[in-house]
């Protein structure tokens, strides 16, 4: 590039632009002579006072927008920078200009159509749309720019205050804090384990008080290292993102630091994985200190390999002989603490862990027999144990409902009685760095002398369930603990069998073949079958006494 065409670049940054046009005449006329010139598409990106704050020089083909940090989002609808820039063969829009548009945020996006040696200068606009059925308006090319009647010092704060409108419209009636799209890329399974799995993303957001406002599902052949989908359809989600007014992204999968790393380079949308979303939801349900010590640690040793930092910032300055030099840099820093807070919690832990052994020592010391309630989240185990021990243990329709463990002793006739155990729920792809959490959990039904496998008779797909609990305690070194499955929810059977009669069907021939017992935990008559079948379990001499002639 000559130094003339340089300095003429240079020149570009000291234009300013009436506030009313979206481009003068003589700076549209002045980029197309430069684009001709240097056979390569220019660019600038105006702010709202008329100020050229960024000029673009890209190739024939296009160009490529900086990092535009010093106008970042935040709750704005617009960015508060229109990009002018010129097309060398008098094509229109392209895909990739509107693509920009949209997910930059733009003010507006303005092509300078022009044919090299001749004289005449279109100009094709395009904006964001506030009605939610299209992305995007484009105006079809105007050939002279003198002719384009647009106050962009009016129309384009009218253009934000109709996109805040429309994004509040699209909000539900019952207001959330975060709003988020789903998202679940897996190249193995079948559709519908893809579409139960996300299905349950949805209620690990709901009870995290996310709105979700959209799903997408993409099945390819190979993952994406880079954004585990394709490059294009990730691009298309941040679109659709952005037009529903969401807040983040949420994935089914866990993501590897650096995919984190390239999403967040290409949106300013929050991007978490499905592990984060569970420790949130831990976060928020841990209430003993034993529970809260538990979730803090598994967030930080989930947070420690994800840390990332900005290149050498020397922190602090070690003074004395061989002391001097660059210090440590704000990363290794935090790390540093997160590594200390880390070795604080564990021995913390330990010492609480402690205290429940002897706990748990005494109760086997006692001789009382000892149950666990097991079970995928949601089962029913909570309300199962209220309605047992007629208890108060906190209940709600929300995945992991129950996070701290409670104890309970259930009495039986003759002065029998066991001690009985909630615990917290299971779910499928449970990240072994999440099991750290559940570790009163596990000591728990390690001690146990019978596992109450409590499954949600309703559910559609309960023997994927049953399966999945059973693979955990496999991998928990529990695989071989007496288990007696109890199918809940019969309340809503005849519902279910409106509604599907062959799973109804499944639930009573799994129910007849696996042993089990079927209850209602609403209803305490239903949990005569279970309370006998316990008592037969525990004390055979009696039950023998009972039946004999």
């Amino acid at each position: 590039m000559k130094s003339s065409q340089i300095h003429s670049l240079e020149r570009l940054f000291r234009r300013r632009v009436p506030t009313a046009e979206f481009c003068s005449h003589e700076l549209a006329t002045r980029l197309v002579e430069l684009s001709s010139e240097l056979r390569r598409q220019l660019g600038i990106l105006i702010n709202r006072s008329g100020v050229v704050e960024y000029v673009i020089v890209g190739d024939e083909k296009g160009l490529v927008i900086p990092d535009l940090k010093d106008y970042p989002l935040g709750k704005r609808s617009l960015r508060g920078l229109r990009l002018i820039h010129t097309h060398l063969k008098n094509e229109p829009l392209t895909e990739d200009d509107i693509t920009d548009l949209s997910l930059l945020r733009l003010d507006l996006m303005a092509a300078l159509l022009f044919t090299p040696g001749r004289q005449q200068i279109s100009a094709q606009l395009a904006w964001l749309s506030p009605d939610q059925r299209r992305a995007c308006t484009v105006v079809d090319p105007i050939t002279f720019l003198d002719r384009i009647d647009l106050d962009c010092a009016h129309f384009i704060p009218e253009l934000e205050a109709d996109l805040e409108k429309a994004a509040r419209a699209t909000k539900t009636a019952k207001e959330v804090q975060e709003r988020a799209i789903l998202i679940s890329v897996t190249s193995s399974g079948t559709r519908q384990e893809a579409e139960d799995s996300i299905a349950e993303l949805r209620e690990l957001a709901r009870t995290a008080q996310v709105e979700a406002l959209d799903e997408f599902i993409q099945r390819p052949r190979s993952l994406n290292p880079r954004f585990l989908m394709g490059e294009g359809k990730m691009r298309d989600v941040v679109i659709r993102a952005l037009q529903h007014g969401a807040t983040m992204l949420i994935f089914d999968q866990e993501l590897t630091p650096a995919q984190i790393r390239s999403i967040s380079a290409m949106t300013e949308l929050k991007v978490i994985d499905r592990s984060q979303l569970i420790l949130d939801i831990f976060a928020r349900r841990a209430k003993t200190l034993d529970g809260k010590v538990q979730v803090e640690l598994a967030q930080l040793k989930y947070l420690l390999p994800r840390l990332t930092g900005r290149g050498v910032q020397m922190s602090r300055l070690m003074g004395g002989i061989g002391g001097r030099g660059p210090g440590e840099t704000k990363l290794e820093t935090d790390r540093r603490r997160i590594r200390d807070r880390i070795a604080s919690l564990e021995r913390e832990l330990k010492e609480l862990s402690q205290g429940r052994d002897q706990r748990r020592k005494q109760r086997v010391k006692a001789g009382v027999p000892i149950i666990s309630i097991v079970g995928y989240t949601n089962a029913g185990k909570s309300t199962l144990l209220n309605a047992l021990t007629q208890s108060d243990v906190f209940t709600e329709d929300l995945l992991f409902a129950t996070l701290d463990t409670s104890t309970r002793r259930l009495r039986f006739p003759r002065e029998r009685e066991v001690i009985i155990t909630d615990t917290v729920g299971f779910i499928r792809l449970l990240p072994k760095s999440l099991l750290g959490a559940f570790k009163a959990t596990l000591e728990e039904m390690r001690d146990a002398d019978l596992l109450l496998h409590v499954v949600d008779a309703s559910h559609p797909r309960f023997e994927d369930q049953i399966s999945q609990v059973r693979n955990i305690l496999a991998e928990l070194g529990l695989g071989d603990k007496q288990e007696l499955l109890v199918y809940n929810k019969s309340d809503m059977l005849d519902e279910m069998r409106k509604k599907d009669t062959v799973a109804f069907l499944r639930v009573r021939q799994s129910a007849r073949t696996q042993n089990s017992v079927m209850v209602s935990a609403r209803d305490r008559k239903s949990l005569a079958p279970l309370i006998d079948e316990l008592q037969r379990r525990f004390w055979p001499e009696e039950d023998a006494i009972q039946t004999a002639p």
